[in-house]
């Protein structure tokens, strides 16, 4: 070759990666170009500004240096920079990716900062997808900010048994805040496989809240410790799909859950408790039949607040900054089928929805930043936005 096409190669070749260069930052420059405005059911504006977009996300968290994780159902995790700027995270686990299930949750441990650890949830499977049950590890979030990876996983916890399809996987995760009875443990939310039976049965630990130490132990004081086998995970059962689970202000446990046909929920979670699907719902099954309500058994703790028509709840968090004027203390919720986020006041002795905002996107997931600022994730192919209010 001479020294002339050596030349012209290596200039097509750094042409080419320029070209890349200048694609990538156009795509970034788009996205965060994406902005617009966001106007309340009750008239309340908020400016939205598009910052990233991803491929079905499903799960983020905020980390103390204002980055945060975003997780991808088909198994990719990405450690994501305010401006949008993403490096995807080497070493997650093998998920079983298919349906609902795939990589799910991820928060951060409270010592994040001296340990670096973190907490997933995904779908896995032990014969090849035949039967498939969610599972929980802890890892290290490992390496330079330019080649994040995980080290050190742990798996600390499945659902059992694992059954068949591919629905209701739920596995949300959430800590006990500092300075609350529930301090440093772990709960997950465990779904009930779309089976219906299991949510009652003490023998499986689907259709369950469970609680554990931040390493896999089970505390002594659960209230069904006394049972031993699974019985002993339980927080509360009776559940059906619970997509989000969130401490308020004042240290109590909340979890939202997908109805069947309509009756999605809002609870707030006593230990012991028994919710009382599939033998109460605030909804009926999807072919029409009649489910009886909370009312005619009152044994079975009733919602806060249940939604019909449905809204299809995905994603929980408690507002707690200073952006919004009067919003303290409000629950946030995604909402899939309504295609709006979702704000609950969280009164004493009434709790009820209390303004939706809606732009035609379905929302999977909603969190606070330290700012004040809320930050969602749409569904699908979904952006990652952030909220702020509009000026008049």
């Amino acid at each position: 070759m001479s020294r002339r096409m050596r030349f012209r190669s290596r200039l097509q070749r750094r042409m080419s990666c320029l070209g890349l260069l200048t694609l990538a930052l156009c795509a970034s420059a788009a996205a965060a170009a994406e902005t617009f405005i966001v106007e309340g059911d009750r008239g309340t504006r908020l400016r939205a500004e598009g910052v990233a977009r991803f491929d079905k996300p499903w799960a983020m968290t905020m980390l103390p240096d204002r980055t945060m994780l975003v997780t991808e159902q088909a198994g990719r995790l990405w450690h994501v920079r305010p401006d949008g700027r993403r490096t995807e995270v080497s070493g997650v686990p093998e998920v079983a990716y298919g349906g609902q299930g795939g990589l799910g949750d991820v928060i951060a441990d409270p010592d994040f900062q001296s340990n670096r650890r973190v907490y997933l949830s995904y779908a896995t499977s032990n014969d090849n997808g035949q039967t498939r049950g969610a599972a929980v590890a802890r890892a290290t979030l490992a390496g330079p900010p330019e080649a994040p990876r995980l080290t050190e996983i742990t798996r600390l916890w499945q659902q059992q048994p694992f059954v068949t399809g591919t629905g209701h996987y739920s596995h949300r995760l959430a800590i006990g805040p500092a300075g609350t009875p529930q301090a440093g443990y772990l709960f997950i939310t465990s779904g009930e496989r779309q089976k219906q039976s299991p949510a009652q049965a003490m023998d499986s630990n689907l259709g369950k809240i469970i609680r554990l130490h931040r390493d896999g132990r089970v505390p002594s004081d659960n209230p069904f410790a006394e049972r031993g086998g699974l019985a002993a995970q339980f927080w509360s059962i009776g559940h059906r799909n619970l997509l989000g689970i969130a401490f308020d202000e004042t240290g109590h446990l909340w979890a939202q859950e997908m109805g069947p046909r309509h009756g999605d929920e809002l609870n707030r979670i006593e230990p012991g408790a028994n919710y009382g699907w599939p033998e109460v719902s605030e909804g009926d099954h999807y072919d029409g039949r009649a489910i009886p309500d909370h009312a005619t058994a009152p044994s079975y703790h009733a919602p806060a607040v249940a939604w019909v028509p449905a809204i299809s709840p995905a994603g929980l968090t408690f507002y707690d900054g200073q952006r919004f004027d009067g919003w303290q203390g409000n629950a946030l919720l995604g909402g899939l089928s309504s295609k709006a986020l979702v704000r609950v006041a969280m009164g004493k002795d009434n709790v009820h929805e209390a303004e939706r905002y809606s732009w035609d996107r379905r929302v999977r997931e909603v969190e606070v930043a330290d700012d004040g600022a809320i930050w969602v994730l749409e569904d699908n192919d979904g952006r990652l936005l952030r909220l702020t209010p509009a000026s008049s």
